[in-house]
């Protein structure tokens, strides 16, 4: 189990370091989304390791309403600089 959720967390670094390094918006959208996706699979496995249903609602609730919002979030960016251009 903790072998597991290690490689989970060294995964998890891979967009954050992206996220780091590049000034595209675009790219620090997609790196986010990446998190926000890997955070919520961690949190659906451990929930299932500890049989505890709750926590995994959360994890469900994140898993699709938090990739929602960040959507949300693309679309408008994405209306904003076909206005200014």
């Amino acid at each position: 189990m903790n072998v597991v959720l290690i490689a989970m967390i060294l995964a998890l670094l891979i967009p954050i370091y992206e996220a780091w390094q590049d000034d595209d918006i675009w790219q620090k959208m997609l790196a986010f989304a990446s998190i926000a996706t890997k955070t919520s699979i961690m949190i659906l496995i451990v929930s299932v390791l500890r049989d505890d249903w709750m926590i995994g609602v959360v994890g469900v609730i994140i898993l699709s309403v938090g990739n929602a919002g960040l959507m949300l979030l693309a679309h408008l960016l994405k209306r904003m600089n076909d206005i200014n251009a």
